[in-house]
């Protein structure tokens, strides 16, 4: 069944059972073993109490010691090793009131969200444990709550949205009254951190299709909850002649073909046109990029994304509508490369502009962008400037040479440069540029 456990967790393994404890690997990795997927992560549960693993290993982190969890350093990774437990009534739509740690691996696997995740492997003994026919369910690619769906909800508002995660990412469906239970507990969601949902949404968008968790949370309610804005995208119809979807389905359509390991671009595309609706006069979309620009900095900052990744998804957001032609100067190109945020910015931009043709659902030619890359391989060999920083000159030599104290007359010279070099690229020298500026004068 697994073909290649970690030596790590082989040893965690038998030394809690060479020391009389039962040890088994859990969840997520025996799912996706038993589905031919290589585990990311590999999780270990044991009848052994947080201290007693203490004990065992030289290298211990203490990550959740009141959920009976620590996690085991390695030279090969790390490992959490978690307690078995079963928990009492959940208070706060998150976690247990209690933790009461137990002996049962049964009692353990009972307490977990879906079916194929309360699956216990025994690599000694080779033995599974399957209390709830997760194998069942793997197998008619299903996503099932154990037991009553509903309460299951109840006791963890984020399990609602791992439903839809996990049916993105496996490619299964959720089962009808698991998926129902979802709109009946959407109360208990709300009481959700926005840093967890963060943390689901940077796994949803790392899915080969992250539109199935989005349709899937639009369907159930979740999506009005979490990101209204997107919800208002839905039945918002675009031109035929360029768009076979609605602004939703384009902007989900649109993230699905974005990069995979890059969760940045795909924000950005899944907020490239939410502004659409607002911005709509008949069939056109008035300055929709820089309306979604803000928005999607309003919605990053509510879901608790990093300062970098929102400046970046904005960025991306509205330079996304450039209109490259032919006729393009070069200086045209350099004033292109600053206004993106220069050299780093090009692929990303490039890959959002691909992903948003290939969402239209229509055939885009996109052959501008190689020679538009040309163009831009060009001013990289020829060391153009294209910031203040590229400049061959600083705000200290136009102080000296001025005789000014700091301040904005010190940047406003600056960039009066390099509009004059971006224009004419040999005239970023040391000289030609001192001349400049005592001729220019403030």
């Amino acid at each position: 069944m697994i073909l290649k456990i970690p030596k790590g967790a082989q040893q965690i393994i038998k030394a809690l059972q060479n020391n009389g404890h039962q040890a088994y690997l859990v969840g997520g990795c025996v799912r996706d073993s038993l589905l031919g997927r290589l585990p990311l992560e590999w999780d270990i549960t044991t009848s052994a109490k947080p201290d007693q693993v203490c004990e065992l290993f030289h290298k211990v982190v203490p990550t959740g010691l009141e959920y009976g969890t620590v996690t085991v350093l390695l030279d090969d990774g790390q490992y959490e090793v978690t307690t078995f437990r079963s928990d009492e009534k959940y208070v706060d739509g998150r976690h247990p009131s209690n933790v009461k740690f137990t002996d049962s691996i049964h009692k353990d696997l009972s307490r977990r969200d879906f079916t194929i995740n309360a699956l216990a492997y025994d690599p000694a003994t080779k033995q599974l444990i399957d209390d709830y026919h997760g194998q069942r369910d793997l197998k008619e690619k299903m996503i099932r709550a154990i037991g009553n769906a509903k309460d299951r909800f109840l006791e963890d508002g984020l399990r609602s949205i791992r439903a839809c995660r996990f049916a993105a990412k496996l490619g299964f469906e959720i089962e009808r009254k698991t998926f129902e239970a979802i709109s009946q507990t959407l109360k208990i969601t709300q009481k959700v951190a926005p840093e967890r949902i963060h943390d689901e949404l940077i796994k949803i968008l790392q899915t080969d299709k992250p539109s199935i968790a989005f349709e899937l949370m639009r369907q159930s309610g979740l999506l009005e909850l979490i990101m209204p804005e997107l919800l208002v995208c839905f039945g918002v119809e675009q031109p035929r002649e360029f768009h076979l979807h609605d602004v939703y389905y384009h902007s989900i359509y649109a993230c699905d073909a974005g990069p995979k390991n890059n969760s940045t671009v795909r924000l950005a595309l899944l907020f490239h046109d939410i502004e659409k609706p607002s911005c709509k006069k008949d069939f056109t979309f008035y300055s929709h990029d820089k309306e979604g620009a803000k928005t999607a900095e309003k919605i990053l900052k509510r879901l608790k994304f990093s300062n970098a990744d929102i400046k970046k998804a904005a960025n991306l957001i509205v330079n996304h509508m450039f209109n490259y032609t032919n006729d393009w100067t070069d200086a045209a190109v350099r004033r292109f490369l600053r206004r993106i945020g220069g050299l780093e910015n090009v692929a990303d931009l490039f890959a959002i502009r691909v992903a948003d043709n290939k969402a239209m659902g229509r055939e885009i030619d996109s052959s501008y962008l190689k020679e538009l890359q040309k163009r831009i391989n060009k001013i990289i060999a020829d060391e153009n400037a294209l910031h203040i920083k590229d400049l061959k000159i600083d705000g200290k030599d136009v102080m000296k040479t001025l005789n000014i104290p700091p301040g904005p007359k010190v940047g406003k010279m600056l960039n009066a440069l390099l509009e004059k070099v971006l224009d004419k690229p040999e005239l970023n020298n040391r000289e030609t540029l001192l001349n400049l500026i005592a001729a220019a004068g403030l």
